[in-house]
């Protein structure tokens, strides 16, 4: 069977490489960008340091900073009209995975409305292929953890459906990327391992997925070796340089891996979550992982355990069925070392949780990620994972 491997046409990694942003845009003959980021990055001042190199060249960039952390279909609205006025010829997505994902998609929505081919988000969202785009992105991630600057992916709630829609298609991969670590010097300690575990989950879900192929399968191992080494070390130790920049690589092979391969059950059952309860992606993920890792090891025992002695789990003498339990029980201690919170702990109320089981299950069903898990679940089974969640993953 044949994989399709697609990537963007430029990938500028290393530490300082943001300083190099306006000869980026002059490699593709772009000088009218439109910078997407969040509230935070603008009162921070670390939009700054995007925007800098950009004034130097004598490029004056606009910026649209009315994104949120889970991207919803009205921001897009407000952003996609802003393109429509044709002042701009690319997007700068700069930020973690909400401002990345936000510009994919003003562009996608924006060439949809000028060509007739839609007028509104779920009108792209799978199994639709959102295949063109308006402008080009170039993703700048300030988080280690989406992958988005990488991937052929896009999420964006429904607010009138209340329901993640995944994007997916070549409109929504950026044409550069610029992965700079020194950007996530500042990341708190909550969001630098949620979306650590998130880059985790990409890349253990590609190298286990039915569509994984040689080549996501390099990408994955070398990312989960990278995030297994130094997640810990990059949580307690903010400023540490080489943890900083091991993480920063092993989240963009991720989203190599997954938009090389797919993703699986814990993004499925993890998109209904963040919709229902505004949980972010990268700490529904991590709430999940422990419980869907488990619920699959069977179908899937010796990758499994392979990614087990890549991540560090393991023992390379260790069977595979040993290995295979030691992944389970090391992601539970790593939400453990993590502090990450389980759903009660997040704040949702039980009764809350209970009554959306059966539409969650519905929605991770539909979103075809379950689909390509090792053990693919029944509407029952994933009810009962849900409720697997809710106890703490035991």
């Amino acid at each position: 069977m044949s994989a399709t491997i697609v990537s963007p046409r430029l990938m500028l990694v290393g530490g300082g490489s943001v300083k190099e942003l306006a000869g980026v845009l002059a490699k593709f003959g772009l000088s009218r960008p439109l910078v997407v980021t969040d509230p935070y990055l603008v009162r921070s001042g670390l939009v700054r340091r995007c925007l800098e190199p950009l004034e130097a060249a004598g490029i004056n960039a606009a910026v649209f900073s009315d994104t949120v952390p889970e991207p919803t279909d009205t921001v897009i609205d407000a952003g996609a009209a802003l393109l429509q006025a044709g002042l701009y010829d690319c997007l700068i997505g700069f930020g973690g995975g909400s401002p990345i994902d936000t510009a994919k998609a003003m562009s996608i929505l924006a060439h949809g409305r000028a060509t007739g081919a839609g007028s509104h988000m779920r009108d792209f969202k799978t199994p639709v292929q959102a295949d063109a785009a308006g402008l080009p992105v170039i993703a700048i991630p300030t988080t280690a953890g989406t992958g988005s600057e990488a991937t052929r992916f896009t999420v964006i709630t429904d607010t009138e459906r209340g329901e993640k829609m995944l994007i997916a298609g070549m409109g929504a991969l950026p044409l550069a990327a610029v992965v700079d670590y020194e950007l996530t010097f500042t990341v708190p300690k909550r969001i630098t391992a949620d979306t650590g575990v998130d880059s985790l989950t990409h890349a253990l879900e590609a190298y286990v997925s039915k569509r994984a192929n040689p080549y996501s399968d390099t990408q994955a191992l070398a990312a989960m070796a990278l995030i297994g080494a130094n997640l810990r070390t990059a949580y307690a130790e903010p400023d540490n340089a080489p943890a900083r920049e091991a993480m920063m690589l092993g989240a963009m092979q991720a989203g190599i891996a997954f938009t090389s391969s797919s993703v699986a059950l814990v993004h499925g059952m993890s998109r209904p979550i963040g919709a229902a309860f505004h949980v972010p992606h990268g700490l529904s993920n991590a709430m999940l992982l422990p419980a869907i890792t488990r619920f699959g090891l069977e179908a899937a025992q010796g990758r499994y355990a392979e990614a087990a002695r890549h991540i560090g789990f393991a023992d390379r003498a260790d069977a595979d069925a040993i290995a295979a339990e030691k992944l389970a029980d090391g992601l539970a201690q790593l939400n453990q070392d993590l502090d990450v919170p389980m759903p009660g702990g997040f704040g949702i109320e039980k009764a809350a949780w209970d009554a959306r089981l059966e539409l969650m299950a519905d929605q991770a069903l539909a979103s075809g990620s379950p689909s390509n898990n090792p053990r693919v679940p029944s509407k029952a089974e994933i009810v009962a994972l849900y409720r697997v969640v809710w106890s703490g993953n035991r």
